[in-house]
């Protein structure tokens, strides 16, 4: 059978896949990009109602800084949508368990100029009523912070491409089953071979099947979370209120505000076990409650919120969190892109962008990957 041939291949359909490919068509690249499923594919690690950018990072100033180049890579990618598939709605920062990444987060963000305030538990109830008035910790607020639509995102770059036919391609429910890093090159399931100048590999929890190599680098990490329907009387401060981030303590909660009309997630930013990202998609009463216990710690009467609908989604979990970016094999003809550990969605253009201008020659791998480590 005869190798088909294009300049890049990409191999994922979620939001690094995309954005790469968006970057490089930008600069006149052609690229094509295998999904194994749709796009957006239901499974993926990018699907669902939304995804969080906030400056919070802890300690981690590497990663609040690319926060801050994040945002204009962001505006670039909705010019070329025509459509701005997010919303602003401030930052919560909550530390309830005695540790110290509220204080770490607070201070590095003031440190660099970014706008945020310690509140008072009474203060922040008073504002935000959902909150306990009895919170057992400190808060600080920052105005900046928001919610990215991340199904509407996925859905608009797929169509963004699909519009550019001359240098775009886009081979949906096509499942890759192996790789020459060496050789640029994939076969397909369907016996298909497909070969190019570069190679991508932006497959998700699949990775490590991929490249055997790193799989003892990423651990695919079930995650499950829950969509609560709030009680009457708090429906409105949620629907106007901030994202919040309890998420320097063992029960790591986040929760996602229901913005335009999207229900209000609650999930737990705690790693479980390595799992199979196409089993056990599922969610349980028992995925459910330590989410639940996890809420109620800082969410004022939560055994009045209703359970509306649940589900799962894959982390790719790497070593201290950090980004794997780099070469696969030392002529940079392949790269991996992986080990997002549910941060990632966040910085999607932009690394798109990064990564685009190292396979481009413009930008030194070595530098592209301590960046994308939080170490650039």
């Amino acid at each position: 059978m005869a190798v088909e041939h294009c300049a890049t291949l990409v191999v994922g359909g979620g939001i690094m896949g995309l954005a790469v490919a968006w970057a490089l068509v930008r600069r006149g690249q052609p690229v094509t990009v295998v999904e194994q499923g749709a796009i957006p594919n239901p499974l993926g690690s990018s699907v669902d109602r939304h995804r969080l950018i906030r400056y919070a990072y802890g300690a981690e100033t590497g990663y609040m800084r690319m926060v801050a180049d994040a945002y204009p890579a962001w505006e670039r990618l909705w010019v070329d949508l025509g459509v701005r598939h997010y919303a602003e709605t401030g930052t919560l920062i909550l530390e309830s368990g005695g540790g110290d990444w509220a204080a770490r987060s607070a201070a590095a963000m003031a440190a660099d100029g970014l706008a945020v305030e310690a509140v008072s538990p009474a203060a922040a109830h008073h504002r935000w009523p959902m909150l306990r008035a009895d919170f057992p910790g400190e808060i600080h607020y920052a105005p900046s912070g928001g919610v990215l639509f991340a199904e509407p995102i996925v859905r608009a770059l797929g169509a963004w491409l699909d519009a550019r036919p001359e240098l775009a391609t886009l081979v949906t429910a096509s499942q890759v089953v192996a790789v020459d890093a060496a050789g640029a090159r994939i076969a397909l399931r369907d016996g298909r071979t497909l070969a190019a100048d570069r190679l991508v590999i932006a497959a998700g929890p699949w990775t490590g099947r991929l490249l055997p190599e790193l799989a003892a680098a990423l651990s695919p990490s079930r995650q499950v979370v829950v969509y609560f329907a709030p009680p009457a009387d708090l429906a409105a401060a949620w629907a106007g209120g901030p994202m919040i981030l309890d998420i320097g303590t063992a029960d790591a909660l986040y929760a996602v505000p229901p913005v335009r009309g999207t229900g209000l997630k609650i999930g737990r930013h705690a790693f479980g076990p390595a799992a199979d990202p196409d089993i056990d998609r599922e969610p349980a009463p028992a995925d459910i409650a330590p989410i639940r216990a996890a809420a109620a710690h800082c969410l004022a009467g939560f055994d009045r919120y209703g359970v509306a609908f649940a589900r799962t989604c894959f982390y790719t979990v790497a070593d201290e969190e950090r980004f794997i970016v780099r070469p696969v094999v030392p002529d940079g003809r392949t790269w991996v892109l992986a080990g997002f550990s549910g941060h990632g969605f966040k910085f999607g253009p932009l690394i798109g962008e990064r990564l685009a201008a190292a396979l481009c020659g413009e930008a030194a791998a070595a530098n592209v990957q301590a960046w994308a480590a939080g170490r650039g």
